[in-house]
């Protein structure tokens, strides 16, 4: 999908691509990130509209803004994944802006580097309420306002299959999604609901600094495309997922690292 463009920074739709959303709701969690902006912005393109939430609720509404001069089609949210009250307060958001839920992606994430013994109790439960308890809340909220044909996409992690050293709450954290994708999966699709997930391995973020920094030519060596991922490799994926193209496809989870998984 190419960029939208406008003259005055208002939302343009580019050319029909091969996945197109049709006016579509989108919900996306931690928007302000590398990987969610990717996401936002790929799903606009394609004629979503889309709720940009984040805990930064200033720069979520600067990149609906960003996206979206005129607010039509884009829609700024501050949203704490460690509350489930914010998470219904963004679905009914949604709703209520947009007219409809049919899409729900969770990229909202913390990946603090920490060994076992240095992980105390309040840093474990922190990194598990974002990782985790957060999508279960925005799952759990989505679910009843969606109809037929919607899909969730969830962001685990290569760590969530092989676990990650210094990394253990991450990894546990991210382990749950997946299995928490798979029981959405059979529970919603009597509903025409579908729920997948996909698992970046290193991806070009600030998220990964302090890995590549310790590790980064180790993790290079064994990965065969020998190269991390960009944002925009892990958002066309999701986009996939989330359109009419995957419409079989739920309970299910895409690897996204370049072939490192592989080799784990």
């Amino acid at each position: 999908m190419s960029s939208s463009r406008s003259r005055d920074n208002g939302w343009v739709p580019d050319e029909p691509g091969m996945i197109t959303f049709n006016n579509r709701v989108a919900v996306v969690t931690g928007a302000a990130g590398g990987i969610g902006r990717s996401v936002c912005r790929m799903l606009l393109e394609a004629g979503a509209r889309v709720v940009v939430a984040d805990l930064d609720g200033t720069a979520a509404e600067a990149l609906a803004r960003e996206l979206d001069l005129h607010g039509d089609h884009a829609a700024g949210f501050a949203h704490d994944a460690r509350s489930s009250a914010d998470a219904d307060a963004l679905m009914a958001f949604a709703v209520e802006r947009f007219g409809s839920l049919d899409i729900l992606v969770t990229a909202a994430g913390l990946f603090p580097p920490a060994p076992l013994e240095e992980i105390d109790d309040e840093a474990w439960r922190n990194v598990l309420a974002i990782n985790l308890d957060g999508v279960m809340f925005c799952s759990r909220a989505a679910a009843p306002l969606m109809g037929e044909g919607a899909s969730m996409v969830h962001i685990a992690s290569l760590a969530g299959h092989r676990g990650a050293v210094r990394h253990a709450h991450y990894a546990a954290a991210k382990g749950g999604v997946l299995a928490l994708t798979r029981t959405l999966a059979a529970e919603l699709a009597p509903r025409g609901i579908r729920a997948n997930a996909v698992s970046p391995g290193l991806i070009d973020t600030t998220m990964i600094e302090p890995v590549m920094a310790r590790r980064g030519d180790i993790i290079l060596a064994t990965t065969p495309m020998a190269r991390v991922g960009t944002p925009d490799e892990v958002a066309g994926v999701i986009c996939f997922l989330a359109s009419d193209l995957a419409s079989f496809v739920t309970g299910e989870t895409i690897q996204i690292n370049g072939g490192l998984y592989i080799n784990s």
